[in-house]
């Protein structure tokens, strides 16, 4: 924007830039450490995490407080808006996370390029948040996908590793193929690249024109958020990925996808909001369906989880359809517990696959009595993600449900409840595992190490503080949607 500073232009995107530094330091780090110290390369990254988050939270602090103002940068590439820092704050919390999941993950061999590419995707949905046109909202969703794709595929010596990898790469590249051709086709209708001046554009062309485009962009954005008939590639890459990677996509990635999902949907899409409306609130009630029977059958946990996650995005979709600050306040709301619930259970995965080299629900058999702290922590996250009161999962439902009912889709509301129901079948028989099954095994302990342990502690306590911290967290993603 004319009138900016330099030091305004580089503010805007500071966390980015600080984790550029990180991911070059763990690099170099790397180089310099003996084999038997590369776990401490973890550290490194979360180090560098922490710096963009505390460089993001005093950027959030200063929109909330009135200290500054939202603005545009780098010629209207990106926003520096209360949305984008909410969403940067939940990309860099699932980095923290997924990193100190993955110091002790037996499987996984410690590297330096393992944590750099983490650190990389993250800074790539930073952008995905923040971008305001089609250059730099492509160009971010490759930086963070080909981060993404290689860290699927980080366990070259697993079949499964290798060929989720493959997937989502095949799946990936299509999806992105397909929305560059619907961009094309924006630019080529308006010839404009910045949403402002498409939405602005769009209300003088034929409906039939606008819907076309934004139907291939819906493909690109439906893959990210695992929304079906965009969800394929969902079950295979999450139970082939390393198990913290497949936490790290369940909800980084999808966070990003519907960062920019709300973005385009809401400021670009304007023109033709009654179109997509009716498209996405169809794209909601077939996704939470379908995600939710398809877990019924599953033994797997990472893939009863994959179908789990399709079904949250379905959630989600409810409040992007109801197209109002009430309902992407929701949906904002929603993918903040969302990451902290999905990550707990993912967690106790890691945990689990470490103690038993099983990733089968039936060895969960007897962990109420193997470790009764590890198998509370997946109970609040399983009883979180089902929507089960008084726990912060709850309310988070409560409040799509609500703002679908404010915006007329009384029936989408219903069909959220009804597949809320079935959803605790799953999460229930998973429990029944934990507490009610038997084991040989359980006399054995079970070891977490301290980077597992903080994690546990860290989500499972944002759980419970978050309940009675609703209706303050409710209120920030408010004043973030008012960004739209």
């Amino acid at each position: 924007m004319v009138g900016l500073s330099w030091w305004a232009h580089l503010w805007s995107v500071l966390p980015e830039i600080v984790l550029v530094v990180a991911a070059v330091l763990v690099m170099a780090v790397d180089a310099g450490l003996p084999e038997g110290r590369k776990r401490e390369l973890g550290y490194w990254a979360i180090g560098g995490l922490l710096a963009a988050f505390g460089v993001a939270v005093l950027q959030a602090a200063q929109l909330v407080g009135g200290l500054a103002a939202p603005y545009e940068a780098f010629g209207g590439s990106v926003r520096a808006d209360l949305a984008a820092m909410f969403f940067r704050l939940i990309f860099i919390l699932s980095g923290i996370l997924t990193a100190a999941i993955s110091m002790d993950f037996r499987p996984l061999r410690q590297s330096g390029e393992y944590y750099a590419l983490i650190l990389i995707a993250v800074l790539g949905m930073g952008l995905m948040g923040a971008a305001i046109n089609l250059v730099t909202l492509y160009l971010a969703l490759e930086t963070a996908g080909i981060a993404l794709y290689l860290l699927a595929g980080y366990l070259r010596e697993t079949p499964r590793s290798a060929e989720a990898g493959l997937k989502y790469f095949l799946f990936g590249v299509f999806s992105s193929t397909v929305m560059l051709y619907g961009m094309a086709l924006l630019y080529g209708f308006t010839g404009e690249i910045g949403y402002g001046g498409i939405a602005r554009s769009l209300g003088t062309l034929p409906t039939s024109a606008v819907m076309a485009a934004l139907l291939l962009v819906l493909v690109g954005f439906g893959f990210k958020v695992s929304a079906v008939p965009f969800h394929f590639w969902t079950p295979d890459v999450y139970e082939g990925a390393p198990t913290p990677i497949t936490a790290f996509i369940s909800v980084a990635s999808k966070a990003a996808g519907f960062a920019v999902l709300i973005r385009a949907m809401i400021e670009a899409f304007a023109a033709v909001q009654g179109n997509w409306v009716a498209l996405i609130a169809a794209l909601a009630f077939v996704t939470m369906t379908v995600g939710n029977l398809l877990a019924i059958p599953q033994r797997n946990l990472k893939r009863l989880l994959a179908y789990s996650s399709i079904a949250q995005a379905g959630y989600i979709l409810i409040g992007v359809a109801a197209a109002s600050p009430l309902g992407i306040a929701a949906s904002i709301f929603y993918l903040g517990i969302y990451t902290l619930t999905n990550i707990a259970a993912f967690a106790v995965a890691v945990i689990m696959t470490n103690a038993t080299g099983s990733e089968e629900i039936r060895d969960l058999a007897g962990l109420s009595r193997r470790s009764p702290g590890l198998a509370l922590a997946m109970l609040a996250a399983l009883l979180s993600l089902g929507g089960i009161p008084p726990l912060v999962g709850f309310f988070a439902k409560l409040f799509v449900f609500a703002a679908a009912i404010e915006s007329g889709l009384l029936w989408l509301a219903v069909a959220g409840v009804l597949n809320a129901m079935v959803a605790f079948y799953y999460y229930i028989m998973v429990a029944r595992a934990m507490y009610v099954d038997r084991s040989p095994e359980e006399g054995k302990p079970i070891w977490i190490s301290r980077p597992e342990r903080l994690t546990l502690w860290f989500t499972v306590a944002g759980v419970i503080l978050l309940t009675v911290l609703v209706y303050p967290l409710y209120q920030l993603a408010l004043l973030a949607a008012q960004a739209f």
